[in-house]
């Protein structure tokens, strides 16, 4: 046992004084300033109007939740909640995911069912478990009765007859949140800077794609880009929640998952999609099992966790600074809190 320990520390020692190699670092690049979208430009004007959706109440039904109620932008857009309450009281039964950096994912949700963040923004507001306004019809409505938002409106989506509709709230919440990046001391290293991590860091990201978590958690995001089963190893403790299968009905979808990203990781806690994973050290433990089929020792998932550490950014605090918001009118529906 006194041999094995000590073969450990001098394997450990070894990998301090180790760069990360060139190969390894292929998998990964530098967070974009903007996650762009063809289909959604992004203009000044419909990040102003975005901003100011963001942090809309109003547009809940008991004028209680907006965005920012479950997506805190000054919490790394999460709140740190298993699940997050909604109307009277209720909750969802997935963690909610933070919006930072999530402009760049391939699709949107744990099971995938919106495209893109434009997508993303129209659920929430019309979920009778979240903000559980009636209808679209009834949104348009709460906007329409300021004429703030109508000015706002017209300068984000010049030339348009009526720009006060649906798809145009959630293409300003989009353009709002593809601007929502946090650089961190990894983008620093992987754009040249070698000294942006410490020996331990640049060992705990040796350490990780030697266990194989850069197979799912790779590029921009560290995730973000696929779908997995959760189990593939051996079963997930708990298959409650069948994942992709609940959208597709396909028995191949099931307990299959969006990839989360692991940028700000450290900070979005608790874990996976049922939120009841407490500490990284225990979702780095459960990974390791569960999908690579293999037991980590508790001072390689330490030192993991130390490299998941360095992919905490910053956060654009003037970006986010809550803005001030519309007056409302006679005109402004009445908040509803009993129905």
């Amino acid at each position: 046992m006194r041999y094995v320990l000590l073969l450990f520390l001098a394997f450990s020692l070894m990998l301090l004084g180790q760069e990360p190699s060139a190969r390894d670092l292929k998998m990964f690049s530098p967070l974009p300033a903007v996650m762009e979208s063809k289909a959604n430009p992004v203009t000044p004007e419909k990040v102003d109007l975005g901003r100011i959706l963001y942090y809309e109440t109003r547009i809940s039904k008991s004028h209680r939740f907006s965005c920012n109620s479950c997506h805190l932008l000054d919490k790394y857009g999460v709140d740190n909640e298993p699940t997050s309450e909604g109307h009277k009281g209720q909750h969802g039964d997935r963690n909610s995911p933070t919006t930072y950096n999530a402009g760049g994912h391939f699709v949107q949700f744990w099971d995938g069912r919106a495209p893109n963040v434009e997508e993303q923004a129209k659920g929430p507001v019309m979920n009778p478990v979240e903000m559980a306004m009636p209808s679209e019809k009834e949104v348009l409505a709460v906007l329409n009765s300021m004429p703030e938002y109508k000015t706002l409106f017209a300068k984000a989506f010049p030339g348009e007859k009526d720009p006060i509709t649906f798809d145009n709230y959630a293409k300003a919440i989009g353009a709002f949140e593809r601007k929502l990046v946090t650089p961190s001391r990894w983008d620093d290293y992987l754009k040249g800077k070698k000294d942006a991590l410490t020996p331990a860091e640049k060992a705990g990201f040796i350490k990780f794609t030697q266990a194989g978590c850069a197979t799912c958690h790779a590029g921009a995001y560290l995730g973000g880009t696929m779908y997995q089963k959760l189990g593939i190893a051996k079963p997930w403790p708990d298959p409650s929640d069948p994942g992709r299968f609940k959208v597709t009905k396909n028995e191949a979808d099931r307990m299959m998952f969006k990839i989360p990203s692991l940028r700000n990781v450290a900070k979005t806690a608790p874990y996976f999609h049922s939120g009841k994973v407490k500490t990284l050290d225990e979702a780095v433990s459960m990974m390791s099992d569960y999908e690579l089929g293999r037991k980590l020792s508790p001072a390689d998932v330490q030192s993991i966790v130390t490299w998941l550490n360095a992919l905490t950014g910053e956060i654009p605090k003037g970006y986010i600074a809550p803005p001030k918001m519309p007056a409302s009118t006679p005109k402004t529906p009445k908040p509803v809190t009993t129905d």
